[in-house]
């Protein structure tokens, strides 16, 4: 076993106050492409830029471009968790793990059978209108054609953060909690560029911060272990 990842396993053996905050390459080991690699979907060409297609003003003006991209980009049928989530919900079962903090939308943490999840950026498992907030089925939004509406002729939409939207200030209060009071937080498949989310490891507290990664980033950590995270988390 690698010298970083046995040290890894030494503080989670030790400790039962684990907090994990976790982006995009936490799912990309399902299959499912992040937003900013080289085949992510932001250098994927569009009538419009993914960023200008995932902003509120444009899913107000044109829903039926927004829900093209969204059937054909944000949901991808037939994902299944992978070592990272499953041993993560063993880790929470155990006593061990306190909260799953994550960037991503696909509810694969769920899935996999954690209970404590912090998502900032919200799910594309659930839907709600525009207009009343009356929830519904993601199931309409996800697989249905053209732009689904509520009775009262709202348009239904994803309950995810868009860009110009702010995230959810009771998530995110949560999320500052958890951190600041972790003896172990373990940072992976983030590249901490995105902001507000990428500034909560500054609340953190401890002399136990993890960073799992394949490329660089503007963090620094107590561990840093460079690796695919399913494979890391298979070992712990």
């Amino acid at each position: 076993m690698d010298a970083n990842i046995a040290k890894l396993k030494e503080w989670v053996d030790g400790s039962d106050n684990i907090v994990f905050f976790g982006g995009a390459g936490v799912s990309t080991e399902s299959g499912i492409p992040d937003f900013r690699s080289v085949d992510g979907l932001y250098n994927q060409k569009w009538k419009y830029p993914p960023e200008t297609i995932l902003s509120h003003t444009f899913f107000e003006r044109f829903p039926e471009e927004y829900y093209r991209f969204h059937r054909e980009k944000l949901v991808i049928d037939g994902v299944k968790p992978n070592r990272c989530h499953l041993r993560l919900a063993e880790l929470e079962r155990e006593g061990k793990l306190k909260a799953v903090i994550t960037q991503n939308i696909d509810g694969l943490h769920q899935a996999a059978g954690s209970e404590n999840v912090l998502e900032l950026h919200g799910s594309i498992m659930r839907a709600y209108c525009s207009r009343c907030r009356k929830s519904f089925d993601a199931d309409l939004m996800n697989h249905g054609t053209g732009v689904p509406r509520c009775g009262c002729g709202g348009v239904i939409r994803p309950d995810i953060v868009l860009y110009e939207e702010p995230l959810d200030n009771d998530v995110m209060m949560r999320a500052i909690q958890y951190i600041r009071n972790a003896d172990v937080l373990i940072v992976g498949g983030t590249s901490l560029k995105v902001y507000p989310a990428a500034g909560l490891i500054n609340y953190y507290r401890g002399n136990k911060l993890v960073l799992i990664t394949r490329s660089s980033t503007p963090a620094e950590a107590d561990l840093t272990i460079h690796g695919k995270i399913g494979e890391v988390f298979s070992q712990i």
